[in-house]
């Protein structure tokens, strides 16, 4: 009787040292040829959370509101149909709006707004997104087009109401750059 020389525990770690190096190999030989990769902007979409939901939110039908920081404006689409399009005042640089994919959490005819800097009462329209971020008409002032908020998106108070009455709690709202 011959006894084995090979030690089972070395065995057993070539044996996983092999299927790890020919499990690289076939990654490498049947790797998915240049035509069939994934198209960099389908990668930068996928990677972009805002990109896609507005890609997303285009395609259905469902009512939907933009919000574009860079350009001051605010669309409210239902899927690509614009409703209404409006300039707005959006967080200053020390208050910025927050950017994402937030949906409505409340509405409140007038509400009350306060913070260490500020207390307005009778704020109209209010329509709040996430935490104490709200779109919601501004009666204080008319700098529509400029930053000027503590990070609400301010509107027109007519414009307001009108996107008050056109939205419903649960409507995505995207901001971005």
């Amino acid at each position: 009787m011959i006894k084995c020389l090979i030690n089972r525990r070395w065995l057993h770690n070539a044996g996983t040292v092999a299927s790890a190096t020919l499990m690289m190999i076939s990654f490498s030989v049947f790797a998915a040829p240049a035509s069939t990769q994934i198209p960099p902007t389908a990668i930068a979409q996928a990677t972009n959370p805002i990109k896609s939901a507005m890609t997303k939110l285009k395609k259905s039908n469902q009512r939907w509101i933009e919000i574009d920081l860079t350009r001051q404006r605010l669309i409210a689409w239902q899927g690509k149909t614009p409703f209404s399009a409006v300039i707005v005042s959006t967080g200053k640089a020390a208050t910025p709006t927050l950017t994402g994919v937030f949906q409505i959490q409340s509405k409140l005819q007038i509400a009350r707004m306060q913070g260490d800097d500020y207390d307005i009462s009778d704020v109209p329209f209010t329509m709040y997104y996430s935490g104490g971020y709200a779109i919601h008409g501004a009666y204080w002032h008319h700098s529509f087009g400029t930053p000027v908020s503590h990070g609400c998106v301010n509107v027109a108070v007519d414009h307001a109401e009108r996107l008050f009455d056109w939205a419903s709690v649960g409507t995505p709202i995207v901001v971005h750059n």
